[in-house]
């Protein structure tokens, strides 16, 4: 099988350790290639390359730095459904889905930073009658990007441009358990003629690779995308060192739905914000909140339209649910319908593992899965399953749903159905969570804040926010 080795100085290297993890192919349950098992010597490897390459890289302009993330977009553009394919087989999502919006936001993310980061303002200036203080934003140095299973190119390459147009080098480790397009795109850095060092792909576990570039003493910043258990040991083995954090991590993410939306719309994004992607987004609507005298007509069209929704073949594209991205993940989301169903949840519709005939017989695909008759303090409702389950709930009034919303430990994302402007308004600056949608779904402005509040996120991404993260500010004082 095909090894997949790390990204280090500008060329592809075998990990110190000379030791490889299968990547499996999640429709199928079967191995397809083999990627670096990295450890802290494959890590220090990484740094000193990405530290030797920062005083260049740095010093180059905006504009020029602008150059080769644009080349990066574009080799992406130019091998869209090379890369779609890849994503596809590596997570098992629809190949509609990467070709649609994996790739085309990781190409996006480069050219929106590539943009974007030429008219930022990395110096300014204020004058008062005694001084004249110029404000200078620079790069930190070596810093580190993290990303998660469900989104690897497009969660990678979120990361990764803001990091390189503020002029930082990196170091960066996508999942093990979905690595192949961040492997692929050393070519794309190579064919770009990107400076050897500037960006660095490590591969390996969490607990060894990711631990090694986490704890590393002279890596200025850690950007991570991923669960909030792995997103608190990131924080307490780094509280020492103040280093600085961006952490995304988890979701139980309500939609509000009120009597008086426009039923038809909200019906056809609801399904779409419940199970894209197998319901492995963050962002994902987990929680279906209803108000009580729509409940039932609601109930009966979302799982008449769930129950059609077409399960089957990743790669064929016409389907539009796949499968799972990992086996234990797999497992994971079957043992939560099963505590559903201890805590007296009633399924409407799927609740089992689904069997695909042909060559995906062996895959790990899950039916969409509908259940009501929970309580929003059962584990079901409180835990992040990240999966193709949710839970419908009723509510009697608007500050009833407002505490149902806010009744959990997370607070990354929110959807509100109203036709009512006051009504969404209201609701939306009551609700707890740092990015909320009136009427849409997954509607990105680039330039805007994203993140999470309560133990969904620590920071913010996207816009002014990701160039601060990636800079330190210095003041420079004359007296006038």
């Amino acid at each position: 099988m095909e090894k997949l080795f790390n990204f280090i100085n500008g060329n592809f290297v075998p990990p110190n350790s000379s030791k490889y993890m299968d990547v499996f192919e999640p429709a199928t349950g079967q191995p397809y290639a083999r990627v670096s098992d990295s450890n802290s010597a494959d890590v220090e490897t990484a740094y000193e390359s990405a530290q030797n390459a920062f005083e260049n890289w740095s010093g180059l302009s905006v504009e020029e730095r602008a150059v080769y993330l644009i080349k990066i977009a574009d080799g992406l553009e130019s091998r869209l459904e090379e890369f779609s394919e890849y994503e596809s087989r590596d997570t098992g999502k629809p190949i509609s889905l990467a070709k649609s919006v994996d790739i085309p936001r990781a190409v996006s993310n480069f050219r929106f930073f590539a943009e974007y980061g030429q008219s930022y303002n990395f110096e300014s200036e204020l004058i008062n009658s005694q001084s004249i203080n110029k404000i200078r934003r620079s790069p930190l140095g070596v810093v580190a990007c993290i990303s998660p299973w469900n989104l690897p190119l497009y969660l990678f390459s979120w990361k990764i441009a803001p990091a390189l147009i503020a002029g930082n080098t990196v170091v960066a480790k996508p999942s093990e358990i979905t690595p192949y397009t961040a492997y692929k795109l050393g070519e794309i850095c190579k064919d770009a003629g990107l400076p050897p060092g500037v960006l660095n792909i490590i591969h390996g576990q969490g607990n060894t690779a990711g631990d090694a570039l986490v704890s590393h003493p002279k890596i200025k910043a850690i950007s991570f995308t991923g669960g909030t258990a792995t997103g608190k040991l990131i924080a307490e083995k780094t509280a020492s060192s103040f280093k600085k954090l961006s952490l995304e991590m988890g979701g139980k993410n309500p939609a509000v739905i009120f009597a008086n939306c426009d039923f038809d719309k909200m019906m056809g994004i609801v399904v779409r914000s419940s199970f894209s992607n197998q319901g492995q987004i963050c962002l994902c609507s987990s929680r279906i909140l209803v108000e009580e005298s729509i409940y039932e007509k609601f109930k009966a069209e979302f799982v008449l339209r769930v129950s059609e929704l077409n399960v089957g073949d990743p790669s064929k594209i016409e389907t539009q649910f796949g499968a799972l991205s990992s086996h234990g993940h797999f497992k994971k989301v079957l043992s939560y319908i099963e505590i559903a169903k201890q805590e007296g949840g009633n399924i409407l519709t799927g609740g089992n593992a689904k069997k695909i005939n042909g060559r995906c017989e062996s895959g790990w695909f899950v039916e969409p899965t509908v259940i009501d008759g929970l309580d929003n303090s059962c584990r079901t409702n409180q835990e992040e399953i990240f999966g193709p389950l949710v839970t419908l709930q009723s509510f009697q009034s608007e500050e009833h749903a407002v505490q149902i919303a806010n009744e959990t430990e997370y607070g990354l994302s929110a959807t509100i159905w109203t036709e009512e402007d006051e009504k969404a308004n209201r609701v939306s600056s009551k609700i707890d969570a740092g990015v909320i949608w009136v009427n849409c779904w997954l509607v990105r402005d680039l330039r805007t804040p994203f993140g999470g509040m309560k133990q969904s996120g620590l920071g913010r991404e996207g816009g002014d926010e990701a160039l601060r993260f990636f800079t330190e500010p210095k003041n420079i004082c004359t007296i006038r």
